[in-house]
């Protein structure tokens, strides 16, 4: 028994035809959009966008800015450690450098060392 007090079809599209005029009206009396009160509803929902998106612009900027910020630290960063890989580089270099001099000049001394001796040798035979 889902409807009690069906009498048939005509009070069902009685009922129908009720709905829709209760429908019609509700929607008639409604404020039109050239009314004062729905003009200030519209002007305050404006309003609340723009500054919606004032807010929204805002974030925005800042976060563009954060992440300049934090571009511009990274890239400081960079360099900074170029320079200092640079500099460890070079230090490498003239330890090398210093190594091979003093290697070519204990070379060097050796062979001195070597050539006096010979010629004090061929010196006591001849």
């Amino acid at each position: 028994m889902r409807h009690p007090n069906d009498n048939g079809f005509a009070e069902r599209r009685n009922a129908a035809a009720d709905a829709k005029r209760q429908l019609l009206t509700k929607f008639a009396s409604a404020p039109k959009p050239t009314d004062p009160e729905m003009q200030e509803k519209l002007a305050a929902r404006e309003a609340a966008n723009r500054a919606r998106d004032a807010r929204r612009a805002e974030r925005e900027a800042l976060k563009t800015a954060e992440n300049e910020r934090i571009l511009a630290e990274a890239a400081a960063l960079a360099a900074a450690a170029e320079t200092e890989q640079r500099a460890e580089a070079e230090a490498r270099q003239a330890e090398i450098a210093n190594r091979v001099s003093r290697v070519v000049a204990d070379e060097a001394a050796r062979k001195a060392e070597r050539d006096r001796r010979y010629a004090a040798r061929k010196a006591r035979q001849a």
